[in-house]
């Protein structure tokens, strides 16, 4: 069984990019999804447009608090579906470091590394860097692959300074700017053929972890794709904490709705009604008004409490017209 680790920050879209991996290899392979929080959005997201075979870890980071978890189920799956490639999607906040040295411990003729992949996103790097500047520095040291993200639109001198600060943590990793749709097949291929150097320098397992909240909520909706808008709004200009990502499926009037934040941007796409997706959401970051989203989001919650004591979301967040959608 071949172990290709896809690492990345929180929102850096590695659920996208496994979704071209199966798309452009036409390759069969199992996944298995570390999501932090209880409601696993990626997996129902890969499942609606995938037929691959999805294993979940969820409230935990395979990197530290839940090393014994990842190692049996990356032995369960060897040991009984057996599967030619096993990808990787550890949650944005694992250290790769960790991650390659949990699986090397469990590693034997039948487990091998391929090379990992680290998927940066460009745009929110400068401000990611400053607030989680370790995790990010570990996914960029350890890969030998770094894949940069969300710069389409970018100039050749936004690109050269990315560039030089992604080299100062990484001189030898093979450095992709362009777009990955833009590459060839035979990239893509490369992906699921070129193994880990077994005598690559490893750095030692840190156990420092990076604390976030998270908060995850069923049975949610919104009455319109309007309160939806402005909602991710209030999101994105910190009305209910520092989030750092959320993401999740709602109905809205008679709409599925499907809505991403990272970065204070927010992206909303439909969802086909007969998918069956449970309408769920999660949110991570710090200082989490849990209680307001709840009552945002949750009629079962909003029935509990007394209407004067509801807080009206026009009234209490500055919204501003919707110029340009993330």
């Amino acid at each position: 069984m071949k172990i290709l680790v896809i690492s990345g920050f929180l929102g850096a879209g590695k659920t996208t990019f496994i979704k071209m991996l199966a798309e452009r290899t036409k390759r069969d392979f199992v996944i298995l999804e570390n999501e932090y929080g209880q409601a696993d959005i990626d997996r129902a997201v890969l499942r609606a447009d995938t037929d691959l075979n999805i294993y979940e870890l969820t409230e935990g980071c395979v990197c530290c608090s839940m090393k014994q978890d990842f190692a049996t189920s990356i032995l369960t799956i060897a040991n009984t579906l057996d599967p030619e490639y096993l990808i990787v999607e550890p949650t944005g906040v694992a250290r790769l470091s960790n991650i390659l040295a949990n699986i090397r411990k469990i590693q034997y003729e039948r487990i091998v590394l391929l090379k990992p992949l680290t998927i940066l996103d460009g745009a929110a790097f400068e401000d990611s860097y400053r607030a989680y500047g370790k995790i990010y520095a570990d996914q960029l040291e350890v890969a030998p692959r770094i894949l940069i993200s969300k710069m389409e639109r970018a100039d050749q001198e936004d690109l050269e300074r990315l560039e030089q600060e992604v080299r100062q943590h990484n001189q030898n990793a093979e450095l992709i700017l362009n777009h990955y749709t833009e590459q060839p097949k035979s990239w893509w291929d490369s992906l699921l053929s070129d193994f880990l150097d077994p005598n690559q320098a490893q750095k030692e397992e840190s156990e420092e972890t990076l604390e976030l909240e998270t908060l995850s909520l069923t049975e949610v909706n919104l009455d319109s794709p309007t309160k939806l808008i402005a909602f991710l709004q209030a999101v994105t200009f910190g009305v209910f904490g520092k989030i750092v990502r959320a993401k999740g499926f709602l109905p809205c009037g008679g709409a599925l709705l499907r809505f991403d934040v990272v970065n204070h941007t927010y992206a909303i796409t439909g969802m086909n009604e007969q998918s069956g997706e449970t309408a769920s959401c999660v949110f991570i970051g710090t200082d989490l008004q849990r209680s307001w989203l709840r009552e945002t989001l949750q009629p079962v919650y909003q029935r509990r409490i007394p209407f004067n004591q509801r807080i009206n979301l026009k009234q209490s967040a500055k919204i501003v017209p919707l110029t340009e959608q993330a």
